[in-house]
């Protein structure tokens, strides 16, 4: 296996790749001792894999929405807003995933923008009912077709027969990393927190 070879297996995932140098020679011919591989391959972690991979598709993405000024926090707002129609922030970070705080800024933007407006909700006046402006409705309709353009482009690199399989596969890493965030948090809160 020559240099480039070995090197794109390894970004495969090919464990085995990357290995065989001149002290594995030696190794072979018994003049020395093998050594232990390490514990942690950080190439080979799936966490690191899906935070890599995760990187790479938002970079990507950018090129979409960024010739309208908004990152991501903004896009994942306005879609989710295009998609629903009207949301609390609340709401919106509980179905993104992201902390409140990033979900407030982003509303600030785009609200500044005038792409989306706040109605204060009179049962709770601490939170507001979030809908799209005109102009943030345009926006996201010319996005969106963009969007799923990108991921039909993202995706043939999967054969069209383990697609169904790697859309399962994603769901479950998903559902699994949930419930294992929920167990942290219920392990990590004060035992009076916990009585009932």
């Amino acid at each position: 296996m020559n240099s480039r070879t070995d090197a794109t297996a390894e970004l495969k995932g090919d464990p085995k790749a990357g290995r065989k140098t001149d002290q594995a020679d030696k190794i072979d011919q018994g003049e020395q001792k093998p050594e232990q591989l390490p514990l942690l391959q950080l190439g080979q972690f799936l966490p690191h894999r899906l935070n890599v991979l995760s990187s790479l598709v938002s970079q990507a993405l950018t090129r979409v929405y960024a010739q309208h000024g908004i990152g991501i926090p903004e896009w994942r707002v306005l879609v989710s807003l295009g998609q629903f129609g009207v949301m609390t922030g609340k709401a919106i970070g509980a179905r993104t995933h992201m902390h409140k705080t990033k979900v407030s800024r982003a509303v600030a933007e785009l609200e500044r923008r005038r792409f989306l407006t706040r109605r204060t909700n009179r049962a709770d006046l601490r939170e507001a009912f979030l809908s799209l402006t005109p102009a943030g409705r345009a926006v996201y309709d010319e996005l969106a077709p963009r969007a799923l353009e990108f991921t039909q482009k993202l995706s043939e690199v999967v054969a069209p027969a383990d697609r169904a399989a790697f859309d399962r596969a994603v769901a479950a890493l998903t559902e699994r990393s949930a419930k294992l965030v929920d167990e942290m948090e219920f392990r990590s809160a004060p035992e009076d927190s916990m009585e009932s």
